[in-house]
């Protein structure tokens, strides 16, 4: 009668960890510790091994042409062929002598057939006191059961290292969210799908990287400890550097150095770069993210938008092999042409109301008020400002396909040109998904007079909320002064385009390690993590 091994059958981790302790224990006093050892020689993975045998055995029944004889023969000469294949115990089922496990590595799962008459009995007796989750070694060859699974016959296995602790029974993908993003190492062993996610993350960077190099764009690395906190709105984190007895900063963009080597002579630049914004955290926000951020020399923002438009359309076809993808049940068609609004049209489409009706900034913060918009600005809001009020109150949510909205306010734009055709606006666009922003783009501001009045009256508004490390980057403006071209630029989170390619609702689901606080700290009464 077959039994099943039952890796939950003491409920107590603590009890249970010291059982396989004991086992460990009492194996070294035999004189064999499995974490010694220092290698294994593999020599086929689990998904090449079930490809290669079913190959083999196409060869053999097409060559027989329906004699048993000669297909028994050829399978038997199959089994000649001795493998060596290793992995960790997901589950086992005992028959008397004979033991049926089933062991995974990275690609997939293998049954594997163990017996007494091929171990011998002293070491079946040491190999049935192992557990579920120990890593084992199996030398011996591949065969297909009476039942027609391809398995691996052992004549000989070997603990590579010992499990102290049990995994969960009947995972399931792990329903607990909080230990999944905590023991993400837990999660990939027992729900093995989730590692496609970033299997394809990893597809992605690779698709973004050759895009770019392709293009003739250069790769290059910034620093991510800054000497200066300057004016941008985003928070960063501060730390301390002891030989030099200053406080640093951790980036929040890798933008004004990239800019500053298109002044020094590339015409083509982007960074693949860890960000840091001490920020809040919600399912499309961590503190530390990756950002891909892109600078070309006599281009401007519509080039930009050229440029991502068709980035996206190849990453998104050579990745899922379609250029529509799926993401939280609504169809996003990247491929299609993306729509493109001003923010003067998109919030006239949306929310009925034309920038240009306003004869004043008083009139613009009426308007606001009948429509029930808040301002952040208050009284001192200009139209700039209530034109962006309205778009986030009105625009923001229905952008689900692919749109540019582009010719920002020069109010939130500190680092955009001006439009010549109306200095009031900027030379800047930010493209939206399923009413998510994506990434931002700009022609790039190359007037350092201009630079300079726009970072003081950042670094004036910031001391005015009681900022008082903020700074004007002088070093910047001084770069600027020896001449930046005209330059596009572009800046994207990777993170929220493996969200849209993978359907994942969180951001925690496409980062292998997550921000999470502390358990020891954890609130039990509510959980800001969510």
């Amino acid at each position: 009668m077959q039994e099943e091994i039952n890796s939950q059958e003491i409920v107590d981790t603590t009890d249970y960890r010291q059982i396989r302790l004991d086992k460990l224990n009492a194996m070294k006093a035999e004189g064999f510790d499995p974490f010694t050892l220092t290698s294994y020689p593999v020599s086929v993975k689990n998904a090449e091994l079930r490809q290669q045998y079913e190959e083999k055995e196409k060869a053999v029944l097409d060559s027989a042409n329906g004699d048993e004889e000669q297909i028994q023969a050829g399978l038997d000469k199959i089994k000649e062929e001795v493998l060596h294949v290793a992995g960790r115990i997901m589950s086992w089922r005992k028959m008397g002598k004979a033991h049926f496990l089933d062991i995974r590595d990275h690609t997939d799962r293998m049954q594997v057939y163990v017996s007494m008459n091929d171990l011998g009995k002293e070491a079946f007796d040491a190999f049935k006191k192992w557990d579920i989750g120990d890593i084992i070694g199996i030398e011996g060859f591949v065969f297909r059961t009476k039942k027609g699974e391809i398995s691996v016959h052992a004549k000989k296995v070997t603990l590579l290292s010992k499990s102290l602790l049990p995994l969960p029974e009947k995972w399931h993908g792990l329903k607990d969210q909080d230990t999944r993003y905590r023991q993400r190492y837990l999660d990939l062993i027992c729900n093995p799908q989730v590692k496609d996610t970033f299997v394809k993350r990893s597809q992605i960077m690779r698709e973004i990287r050759a895009y770019l190099d392709n293009l003739g764009y250069v790769e290059v690395d910034t620093p991510v400890l800054l000497p200066i906190e300057i004016g941008a709105s985003a928070k960063p984190f501060v730390t301390h550097h002891n030989t030099l007895n200053m406080d640093m900063y951790l980036r929040i963009e890798t933008e004004l150095n990239l800019k500053r080597l298109i002044v020094g002579g590339f015409d083509k630049v982007y960074e693949v770069g860890r960000i840091f914004r001490n920020e809040g955290m919600d399912p499309s926000h961590n503190p530390e993210f990756t950002s891909v951020e892109m600078y070309q020399a006599y281009t401007d923002y519509i080039g930009m938008m050229d440029l991502i438009e068709n980035m996206y359309r190849t990453i998104t076809l050579n990745v899922c092999g379609t250029d529509t993808v799926t993401y939280q049940g609504t169809e996003i068609a990247i491929g299609k042409p993306w729509e493109r609004l001003t923010m003067i049209e998109a919030v006239k489409k949306y929310a009925g109301v034309d920038y240009h009706d306003w004869k004043s900034d008083e009139e613009a913060r009426a308007c606001a008020e009948a429509h029930h918009v808040e301002v952040e600005e208050g009284k001192t809001a200009t139209k700039g400002h209530v034109l962006i009020a309205f778009f986030e109150a009105f625009v923001e949510d229905k952008l689900i396909q692919p749109t540019i909205i582009y010719d920002y306010p020069v109010e939130n734009s500190p680092l955009a040109k001006r439009k010549p055709s109306d200095p009031a606006f900027t030379e800047r666009f930010e493209y939206f998904m399923y009413a998510r922003e994506m990434g931002n783009a700009f022609s790039e501001l190359n007037d350092p007079i201009d630079q300079k009045e726009r970072f003081e009256r950042q670094v004036a508004a910031k001391r005015a909320q009681g900022n008082m490390n903020c700074q004007v980057d002088e070093d910047y403006v001084t770069a600027l002064e020896y001449g930046l071209p005209p330059t596009g630029g572009l800046g994207f989170g990777v993170d929220r385009l493996v969200m849209l390619l993978t359907d994942s609702p969180s951001i925690r689901d496409v980062l292998l390690f997550p921000t999470m606080k502390p358990v020891a700290s954890k609130d039990t009464s509510q959980n800001t993590d969510d």
